[in-house]
């Protein structure tokens, strides 16, 4: 991957104000770190914010300085103009900085410092902040109760009728298509009906299956590896992690388990 070319199609894709292709610049397992505003996203996650940022705000942004290269890391400096303001002027820009940790042609996190000059400390995502409240978040999503039960009902007849959450890369926007409303809708549908965010929630149905995988006894049983990549997982890593989020044990003292209560 070529540093330069990667950032800068980051910074086009903030200019052209394209969530999609903002947030396609972190693995799908990324995560996207708000310092001031000390919140961590999601890939998805960070679609959805990014759909409400820009349709608010229309900032236009310019890389200062060099882009500082470390082993599978970068960083580098950022200026924000409001709207309307002429390149170089400094009257109500914010400046701020961007640590990113890399694996392979994509961040697997993105950490975001700036300040904002003045009295207000608002965050980039300002009017947002309290996005993760549920009634605060999609106050003006106009999702009434009787289609949130309607889309939460379509959405587990996709998961589990279509299994769509064995793709390595389903994404939110796949899913909202799948289930046929809009991203920030399934958003709510996952967060307010589920209690639970995307990845957590696909994570679930991946987990259990792999369960069911692993309670296969008879000797004919997959290794634990191949098991995390047939239930959807795109590493071992991440399989782990989730298992022992669900369960409270490792994949492979799981199947023990079973094995020894099967003897």
């Amino acid at each position: 991957m070529r540093t330069a070319k990667f950032v800068q199609s980051y910074f086009d894709a903030w200019n052209h104000r394209d969530p999609e292709a903002v947030a396609h610049h972190l693995a799908a397992d990324g995560t996207y770190l708000d310092v001031p505003d000390n919140e961590q996203v999601s890939r998805d996650e960070l679609i959805v914010d990014l759909h409400q940022f820009f349709a608010d705000y229309r900032h236009r942004y310019e890389l200062l300085g060099d882009i500082l290269e470390g082993r599978n890391t970068i960083a580098f400096q950022y200026r924000m103009y409001p709207p309307g303001a002429a390149q170089q002027a400094a009257e109500g820009c914010i400046y701020g900085a961007e640590f990113m940790t890399l694996r392979g042609d994509s961040a697997r996190t993105i950490t975001d410092y700036y300040e904002i000059p003045g009295a207000a400390k608002v965050s980039r995502f300002a009017g947002l902040a309290s996005r993760r409240s549920p009634d605060a978040k999609y106050a003006k999503s106009g999702l009434t109760k009787e289609q949130l039960a309607t889309y939460k009902s379509r959405l587990e007849r996709v998961m589990n009728a279509e299994r769509v959450y064995l793709r390595p890369n389903l994404t939110l926007p796949e899913l909202a298509k799948a289930v046929g409303c809009s991203v920030n809708h399934l958003s709510q549908v996952i967060n307010a009906g589920f209690g639970m965010s995307f990845f957590d929630y696909v994570n679930r149905y991946r987990v259990d299956h792999a369960k069911a995988l692993l309670s296969e006894l008879d000797g004919n049983g997959d290794s634990v590896l191949n098991i995390a990549f047939s239930v959807g997982f795109n590493s071992n890593s991440a399989f782990y992690t989730a298992f022992k989020k669900r369960v409270g044990q490792a994949p492979a003292q799981y199947r023990r388990g079973l094995l020894r209560r099967a003897h």
